[in-house]
């Protein structure tokens, strides 16, 4: 049976098609109450972004899902983790800081914010998958201990697993820096020719594993744990991953810990994608470059497979910016080609897809509802 996921479009002309009220609507007709308990203590799983960056979800869209959970006697907080990488969000104490100056405060998200994994990313509990390649993996505690959990994701690129939505959301958003490191594990960056010696990845660094020899980053491959922040911060794009069999592995780790995170709240979750400021990168880059397609919409599923399948589509149906970084690549303007592709070209960002289906967390065949 086809997994439903609901759609609204951007377009507004009068009061009533305002955002907040489409993401209310949205909640409703997808039937999210039913996942919400009286007193439930829900998690609202949002990235706040980082320091400069501007494309994550706006908080007063946070705020509908909010309002929503208390009207129907949930609890809600907002919850996400701490990073692997050097940044505004390594610990509870400045990640709780940025989301507040990127503007989730109380006022204005109507919940409080409580990290998963604690102030130093040791918060976690070992969850039971027995799969491919772990047979348990770490989530934040505070994930697994709340009754219930609505994950809300900005849909856009990533440069290492093609594009990141519910799926990326759940793997990387849920686990803490100990987890996050053992789906990068595979990931080994290498600096290529042209290095500017601006020494940008070596201060951002999380294992100190950069230094300068003879003018240019080299990287010890031996303390190198493989977060890829050194891929992100390149703003010359110098420093690239190796690609191949440990890519695949990498998507497959990533996916295996979107399934722990997603079992450990099977019947108790659901999601909501914003398809809107699709970006080249991720939000955990401190600037964000321009769309590369119209804003298209957002959608609602119990289901993270069907919702980010969707998400994909809808994003490849679209004609490229042509001032975005699209415009750049030659390739992946027109509609029906693969944008994330063109973007970045090494990466097999289905594999999310295929991977999350194989798993049992959802199914890649799905009707998309459009409500008016």
């Amino acid at each position: 049976m086809k997994s439903k996921v609901y759609f609204y479009n951007m377009r507004a002309s009068k009061a009533s098609q305002a955002i907040p009220k489409k993401i209310a609507k949205l909640f409703d007709v997808a039937g999210f109450k039913n996942i919400i308990k009286e007193n439930d203590l829900v998690a609202i799983k949002v990235h706040f972004g980082e320091r400069g960056n501007t494309a994550f979800i706006n908080p007063v869209y946070v705020r509908q899902v909010v309002d929503k959970v208390k009207a129907n006697g949930g609890k809600p907080f907002l919850t996400d983790s701490n990073t692997l990488y050097k940044g505004s969000r390594a610990n509870g104490v400045d990640h709780l800081v940025t989301a507040i100056e990127n503007g989730f405060a109380y006022a204005v998200v109507n919940a409080p914010i409580v990290i998963s994994d604690g102030i130093y990313s040791k918060d976690s509990m070992e969850i039971e998958i027995n799969k491919k390649h772990f047979k348990s993996v770490k989530i934040s505690s505070n994930v697994v201990r709340a009754d219930s959990m609505i994950v809300m994701s900005h849909f856009k690129g990533h440069e290492i697993a093609g594009f990141g939505g519910a799926i990326k959301n759940l793997a990387m958003g849920c686990a803490p820096a100990a987890g996050k490191q053992q789906q990068h594990s595979t990931v080994q960056p290498v600096v290529g020719d042209h290095c500017r010696a601006c020494q940008m990845c070596l201060k951002n660094c999380p294992a100190d594993a950069i230094t300068m020899v003879d003018g240019s980053a080299y990287i010890n491959p031996e303390k190198c744990i493989g977060c890829g922040e050194c891929i992100s911060i390149c703003t010359y794009d110098v420093i690239k991953p190796q690609w191949g069999t440990a890519m695949d592995s990498f998507i497959e780790r990533m996916t295996e810990y979107a399934y722990g995170a997603y079992s450990c709240k099977r019947d108790k979750i659901a999601f909501i994608n914003f398809v809107i400021n699709v970006t080249p990168l991720c939000d955990c880059v401190p600037w964000s470059d321009a769309p590369i397609v119209p804003d298209i919409g957002i959608l609602a599923s119990f289901d993270p497979v069907a919702i980010d399948q969707a998400s994909y589509d809808l994003v490849n149906q679209q004609l490229g910016h042509s001032h975005s970084a699209l415009g750049d690549c030659g390739h992946g303007l027109k509609s029906g080609e693969d944008k994330f592709k063109a973007l970045h070209p090494e990466t097999r960002g289905e594999m999310q897809l295929s991977y999350g289906e194989e798993l049992g967390m959802g199914s890649r065949d799905y009707e998309l509802i459009e409500l008016k």
